[in-house]
């Protein structure tokens, strides 16, 4: 395949140019022996797979006489062609890879304040001891397929505490490096873990046509009555894994677990006529839920042959499953640890503030049916009504006179607070530290329509913009683990791998220009397609907002050790409705556009959620679904 390649490029620049003998390669100088070397093994190719064209010493290009048109070409070039697939062939295959390399955080991890049961190195489940290992020994790889077509990598755990045992097999892309764990567990009890009676073989890919190390065979154990099977195991050679090789757990400290982040499959896409490769989550991941997640992978194995594959995860038993969350003490370090530098657009108009600085500067509180008398908000919006639900009986609103109500919209970065919220996740193995940024105002939003940048009216403008990131630590280490990045309605989970840092362990979030969405890296983010759609521009600037200045305002889990501010249990909304017409709006834009690009525009504006597109101000942090819940 190789060699067509060459072969095709050969004729591209026939096509182009004079080619004469090819000079010397701008990316790797080969010795004389190891020309030589190539230059013999490349006249073997060539005479046991002969080309579409005729090579001759000494020659010019040509097309030869006859009734298949072959083209005659100079020795060195054929010989250029095929030393030229060498080299790419060769250094694909002798390339690191990134997951050869394993992450670590940029900085040491500190020395938390003592208390409680956090980063103590163990969590007990109710009778169950459980440890997290992120050192591994490689099993087995495979070079393409999955993210990037770079292929995945199957690990064991090594360095097990003494009297624990292994649970299954970890597995990761290609693509990045190494980063990752597997619980490994101790019973305490005597009753919560046996040995599988059995293995099943899942799946082989000694059929598979794919670049691999060797074989893979992946089993699933078959677990003893009353056990369930948490992880599958994955071997070089056809023969069953030792049945001491992992434990089955007993089935009242499992729960139902689901897949979600594909890691490999022959394809580039999930296919379930192919076998896939899946990271495993709990199903229910409520602050309540007491589902862990093992670290294990689970694996799609083509419908017309399948044995059931199901896996399940842990389950937290203890009564009290927060006893491993961070203390007052705890918190206050995790925050000066891993808080994130967040960069503003430097063409930003609409800056963070502080709650407070809001309500002092002229917010106001309106009352539906009394619009014409609005009051004043006091000091942390104690006259705001508390609790209910939004029934439109009441909104915030800017300043009525001009010059303060510009003002306000302008925000305050100095005033600027990260407002902390607190709260176990999966099962109390890990504490998400959800960091809330409020906007005044979310500004005007552009398009970019394929070479066209076009601003939007008054589409995406709204009063009260809350955003967010979630900072996901270990319990076990209180090692940064991810960061979430909240987009509008959405938005995604990036591993501590995939993150930029800068002054030690501190995450980098870029916020867009007027949306405020937050981004991992400085670029352009285009919220629709072919080109088309809302543009989410990211960059760095002198508009730098650090989120270790923050405000705890709720940690449920350690009531009454403080009191939560009023304003977080006003649940109405934070702005009033904006009256324009969307579609109105968007006829000024389309009077500048070609005819097949309105539609387009059209099109994909009106299937983007009401969050991107204004109107109406949000609710506040409490009444978001992943205040009680994971990040989706």
């Amino acid at each position: 395949m190789g060699v067509i390649v060459g072969m095709i490029c050969a004729m591209f620049l026939w096509a182009t140019q004079t080619i004469g003998a090819p000079g010397p390669d701008e990316h790797a100088q080969v010795s004389g022996i190891l020309h030589n070397h190539i230059v013999k093994e490349s006249k073997a190719i060539l005479d046991n797979h002969p080309p579409p064209f005729d090579v001759v010493p000494n020659a010019t290009i040509h097309r030869s006489s006859g009734h298949h048109h072959r083209l005659l070409i100079p020795l060195s070039l054929s010989l250029f062609i095929v030393y030229s697939s060498y080299h790419q062939n060769h250094f694909k295959k002798n390339q690191t890879l990134f997951i050869e390399t394993v992450f670590e955080l940029p900085a040491i991890i500190p020395v938390w304040p003592p208390g409680g049961d956090f980063a103590c190195g163990i969590i007990d489940l109710g009778g169950l001891q459980l440890s997290q290992v992120s050192t591994f020994t490689k099993v087995w790889a495979t070079h393409e397929g999955g993210p990037d077509n770079q292929g995945a990598t199957v690990f064991e755990p090594t360095t097990i505490p003494a009297g624990f045992n292994m649970l299954g097999s970890y597995s990761q892309p290609n693509n990045k490096p190494l980063f990752g764990y597997v619980l490994v567990a101790k019973d305490i009890s005597l009753t919560a873990l046996k040995q599988p009676v059995d293995y099943i073989l899942l799946w082989s890919s000694e059929s598979l046509k794919i670049n691999q190390d060797s074989p893979a065979y992946v089993w699933i154990p078959k677990a003893p009555d009353g056990f369930k099977p948490v992880g599958l195991v994955v071997t070089t050679t056809p023969d069953k894994p030792s049945l001491d090789k992992v434990r089955c757990v007993r089935a009242d400290l499992t729960d139902q677990a689901e897949t979600y982040s594909r890691i490999w499959g022959p394809g580039d896409v999930s296919d379930d006529n192919s076998i896939n490769f899946f990271d495993v989550r709990p199903s229910n991941r409520s602050t309540q839920a007491r589902g862990v997640r093992v670290g294990t992978f689970g694996a799609q194995i083509p419908l017309t042959k399948s044995p059931d594959s199901t896996i399940a995860c842990l389950k937290n038993t203890n009564v009290d499953y927060t006893t491993t969350m961070p203390n007052l003490q705890q918190i206050d370090a995790i925050v000066k640890a891993y808080s994130p530098t967040l960069y503003l657009h430097p063409d930003e108009d609409y800056l963070p503030s502080s709650v407070d600085w809001f309500f002092s500067n002229g917010a106001l509180l309106y009352t539906k049916g009394q619009e014409s008398k609005p009051v004043p908000i006091a000091s942390n919006g104690t006259n705001l009504p508390q609790g209910g639900n939004n029934d439109g009986a009441y909104w915030l609103d800017l300043p009525v006179d001009d010059a303060n109500k510009d003002r306000v919209k302008g925000g305050d970065l100095p005033s600027s607070k990260a407002y902390i919220h607190v709260k176990p996740m999966l099962g109390g193995t890990f504490t998400d530290i959800a960091m809330w940024v409020f906007y005044p105002f979310n500004g005007p939003a552009r398009t970019k329509i394929k070479f066209f940048n076009i601003k939007l009216g008054r589409i995406g403008e709204h009063v009260g913009d809350w955003e967010h990131v979630t900072l996901r630590v270990s319990n076990f280490n209180g090692q940064l683990w991810g960061l979430y990045f909240s987009q509008h309605n959405k938005g995604e989970w990036i591993e501590a791998s995939q993150l930029e840092f800068q002054s030690g362990n501190k995450p980098v979030v870029y916020s867009s220009l007027h949306g405020h969405a937050s981004y991992p890296h400085a670029d352009l983010y285009l919220l629709g397609k072919d080109g088309i759609g809302i543009r989410d521009d990211t960059a760095t600037s002198d508009k730098v907002f650090d989120m270790g200045a923050y405000e705890l305002v709720s940690a449920e889990y350690l009531w009454p050790a403080f009191i939560e501010p009023p304003w977080l249990n006003y649940f109405r909304e934070w702005g009033p409705k904006i009256d324009y017409d969307i579609e109105k709006e968007l006829k000024k834009v389309e009077k500048i556009l070609p005819g097949k690009l309105k539609k387009l525009l059209e099109d994909i504006m009106m299937a983007l959620p009401k969050e991107v597109l204004g109107e109406e101000g949000p609710l506040g942090p409490k009444v978001k679904d992943n205040w009680s819940g994971d990040e989706v």
